[in-house]
């Protein structure tokens, strides 16, 4: 597991004049910040790819902070804006808690710092403005294009205004369409989509996947979006508006799917575990009862296939499996003559036969069982930050490996306001506005 290291992380010196997000922090949280690089990588001096940009993030829930996250995974100064005592509604969305936080939230809310804000009010509304006028990235997950534009964070009104920022909304449907402006839910985006239309096994009612698929990948197109942006900045010196949807993003699923419905009018069905273009390629159960996975996906890995399960005399020689297409055609007859082979040893010991013979094949892991994987820790896919409330904050790191810019895991997930002082001070308030505008966010 990747822990905290041995050296402080210190940022090299940033080219614009905004000041560096290590000195606007207090001394608690530089603190956390230690082990953002290790010795080697600290002596080498090896540079995040976004560390002189910043992100101001308005968002709540998935989509939104996982987007931002991941631009702070590779070195943005991330700072969220959030309700005075309420903040990002995942903050509550447990059980489980760690301490006062959400696992919820913890998940998706890394190298960032948090500020509270109220924005109704003038002041913290002046302060907003001003936090903006210091951001090359803006995302937003307001729905209502009349909010936006009554404080005057809506998209043609701070591009206007900072002609080099880059403002990426994250919505349910988007800024255009018969369905604009409408509140956006995972489950809405699985369901209009069309996903959960043939999700599940065969008879069986739709089925929601169980992670929020169209929030992660919002968010990561989102991502995309905004780092192409980023780059044409540099090449047109200009920003410009992102429009990201759940809707959208949930569609692009389809894949293969939706391109053989579209070009061949095939309506797709539900296979469960199984494959519709591929056999055998699904679930299977050894003598002991465990799962796994088999992909014979080519005819020359069936062959080997069959010489693992001692059959080729049988169902290797048979005319009705010779070829994918007829395996396919005959599927409802081979597969349950191979889970009766399968039931002849354990599971354990079929992944040792395949493994031998490199036939694809896994076991089904648990999530208890992945995160000690081997793989797992020797690609340092567990990261551990030190947090001020609770001791160690534990997520999934990103799973972008670079050879010379690597992620960088710098701050653990705010507590709520955490750098508010911070972030103010920075933006030339004094204390006593500081004092002010906290007292504006309790009334």
């Amino acid at each position: 597991m990747r822990k905290n290291c041995c050296v402080e992380f210190r940022p090299r010196e940033a080219k614009s004049t905004r000041a560096s997000p290590v000195e606007t922090l207090p001394t608690s949280t530089k603190i956390s910040m230690r082990g953002a690089l290790c010795c080697e990588c600290y002596n080498r001096r090896v540079n995040t790819i976004l560390e002189t940009i910043r992100v101001v993030e308005l968002t709540e829930a998935l989509a939104g902070p996982y987007c931002a996250m991941m631009l702070g995974d590779l070195g943005a100064d991330v700072i969220k804006v959030e309700r005075p005592g309420v903040g990002d509604q995942s903050r509550g969305w447990g059980p489980p808690y760690v301490g006062s936080e959400s696992a919820y939230y913890l998940a998706t809310n890394r190298n960032k710092r948090s500020i509270t804000l109220n924005y109704d009010h003038p002041r913290g509304a002046d302060a907003l403005q001003k936090l903006l006028s210091t951001a090359d990235v803006f995302i937003s997950n307001q729905p209502s294009i009349a909010s936006l534009r009554k404080r005057g964070i809506d998209p043609d009104t701070l591009c206007a205004k900072h002609s080099r920022l880059i403002y990426c909304s994250i919505t349910g449907y988007g800024f255009t369409g018969p369905k604009a402006g409408m509140p956006g839910y995972d489950i809405l985006a699985q369901a209009e989509a069309g996903v959960m239309s043939f999700t599940g096994e065969p008879g069986s009612g739709p089925l929601r996947y169980p992670i929020a698929i169209a929030d992660m990948t919002c968010g990561m197109y989102a991502a995309m979006g905004i780092l192409a942006a980023l780059f044409s900045r540099e090449k047109t010196g200009r920003g410009q508006f992102i429009d990201m949807a759940l809707f959208d993003s949930q569609l692009t699923w389809l894949a293969n799917v939706g391109s053989s419905y579209l070009n061949a009018n095939a309506v797709p069905k539900k296979w469960g575990n199984a494959h519709p273009n591929i056999v055998p390629y699904e679930a299977c159960r050894g003598s002991d009862d465990k799962y796994f996975v088999v992909g014979v996906g080519t005819d020359a890995l069936w062959k080997r296939f069959v010489q693992v399960l001692g059959v080729e005399g049988s169902l290797g020689s048979d005319e009705r499996f010779q070829t994918n297409a007829q395996r396919i055609k005959h599927r409802e007859i081979l597969l349950p003559l191979l889970q009766n082979i399968f039931r002849a040893y354990p599971a354990a010991a079929w992944l040792e036969k395949f493994s031998a013979a490199e036939i694809p094949a896994a076991p089904i892991n648990t999530v208890a069982e992945v995160v000690e994987d081997a793989q797992t820790r020797s690609r340092g896919s567990i990261v551990e930050l030190e947090h001020p409330a609770f001791g160690t904050a534990k997520s999934i790191a990103n799973p972008i490996r670079f050879s010379n810019t690597p992620v960088s895991y710098r701050l653990p997930p705010p507590l709520l306001g955490e750098h508010t002082s911070a972030i103010l001070q920075s933006l030339g308030y004094s204390a006593e506005d500081v004092r002010a505008m906290a007292a504006d966010s309790a009334t």
